[in-house]
């Protein structure tokens, strides 16, 4: 076996520092997400507005934050994540802020779209640095951690925004909550270092590209970025996180209305139960992070040992959610319930950690947001179809199966069509190896 080439203290205590900016960036940018959600009545109360006016405010964010993943990616990998995360945190935070100044539905509509565009760039970015300045055997943990935030975000939302809203009402609780993005802004801009601004030795630098099975480019090009469309890979990235982020956004817009609705829960007891699954999310992030390292440091290949949890968490995610459509007990059913976020959680580290092997280091922000506009596509449309089918039928249940059976799907298209890396040649630049 290949001597490991060890971490450097320099390179150990820049690896801390930026995991702990993406996780606080990172909550920030889930809280800030939900806070619409915590303040729907009175806002509806003060403007006056429909469940239909509502619905299209929380649509807003969905679908800005989904397309803007297009360009964004490409952003990253010319000009940094030092610099596109810093200009997103202030773009978002100064939505954020204005949400708290709106006197009207079209302003609130504005300052949603903006807010979408601005946290475009978080998860690609986080993405990238875990690609920069982590060799392939340490990256799962550490992707496990930066995706852990959004989960600690959301769970962290409804206490503490509530907690604002009540104190200093809906309008200070968004400019609190902008204000601390600028900050968690500017403190990114002025802690984080691109490895290219640090005057790395050349053992950090073989630390850092240590196991990594594709090649690099020096920057990446628009016809180069059109190229990983011709990748069987690129597509198993969109298309199977479609499904995963469908099913997460099943549990997120509709989990507490489930339990109310179809189980019958009293509104506090569902305020306990619905919190419960987060924190199995949480570990389920974790423990995903953890064993991908685990198997790369014992000979599993990069692909492999993100590609085949992935595909298996899936599957076992696909049967908790049938399992919680079916089973009579309340009890059972948070567990159930519990076990398909800790698998769907799982889901999303696993999918994570392959952005940061299949290709290209200077293509990991365009592969991440390419990732997260299918998967975004699918989370803007899960509440809906949702809502529709619960309409229609008049149960949860057929709208759970069809989570399920996004579930599955996701796993399909992630085993049959991510069959290598992207790797670097000389006259076509981005080939795909399959």
């Amino acid at each position: 076996m290949t001597e490991k080439i060890p971490v450097t203290p320099r390179v150990r205590k820049i690896q801390r520092a930026a995991l702990t900016l993406l996780v606080i960036g990172g909550a920030i940018n889930t809280m800030d997400r939900a806070a619409l959600a915590i303040a729907n009545p009175l806002i509806r109360h003060d403007f006056g507005l429909s469940i239909a006016q509502m619905g299209a405010l929380l649509s807003a964010f969905l679908w800005a934050y989904a397309f803007s993943q297009l360009p964004v990616g490409v952003l990253i990998d010319r000009f940094g994540p030092r610099k596109l995360l810093a200009w997103g945190l202030v773009l978002w935070s100064g939505a954020q802020m204005l949400c708290g100044f709106v006197t009207g539905m079209t302003q609130f509509f504005i300052a949603r779209l903006l807010l979408g565009i601005g946290e475009a760039p978080q998860f690609p970015s986080a993405g990238r640095v875990v690609r920069d300045w982590f060799a392939v055997r340490d990256r799962g943990l550490a992707t496990g951690i930066f995706n852990g935030s959004s989960t600690l975000g959301t769970g962290l939302a409804a206490p503490v925004l509530t907690a604002l809203m009540l104190a200093f009402g809906w309008r200070w609780m968004f400019i609190v909550m902008g204000v601390l993005g600028l900050i968690a802004g500017v403190l990114w801009y002025w802690l984080y270092r691109e490895p290219s601004q640090v005057g790395l030795t050349a053992a950090e630098n073989r630390y850092r590209s240590e196991g990594d099975q594709a090649g690099e480019i020096k920057q990446i090009t628009v016809r180069e970025w059109g190229g990983l469309f011709r990748s069987a890979t690129t597509w198993g990235l969109l298309v199977g996180y479609f499904g995963t982020i469908y099913v997460q956004w099943v549990f997120y817009a509709w989990m507490p209305g489930y339990l109310e609705i179809e189980r019958h829960m009293s509104v506090a007891r569902t305020g306990i139960a619905a919190g419960i699954p987060y924190i199995f999310a949480v570990v389920g992030s974790l423990t995903a992070g953890w064993l991908v390292d685990f198997l790369t440091r014992r000979g599993v290949s990069p692909i492999s040992s993100r590609k085949l949890p992935l595909c298996t968490v899936l599957v076992l995610e696909t049967g908790c959610v049938i399992a919680a459509a079916l089973v009579p007990s309340n009890t059972v059913a948070i567990a159930c319930l519990s076990g398909a976020m800790f698998f769907g959680t799982a889901a999303t580290t696993y999918s994570w950690a392959l952005v940061t092997v299949v290709g290209p280091a200077n293509c990991t922000g365009s592969f991440g947001s390419l990732q997260n506009f299918g998967g975004y596509i699918g989370g803007s449309l899960a509440p809906v179809a949702t809502g529709l089918i619960v309409q229609a039928t008049g149960s949860f249940v057929p709208a759970l199966f069809a989570g399920a059976g996004m579930a599955l799907f996701s796993a399909i298209a992630y085993f049959l069509l991510i069959r290598g890396p992207i790797v670097h040649r000389v006259r076509t630049p981005l080939a795909a190896a399959v």
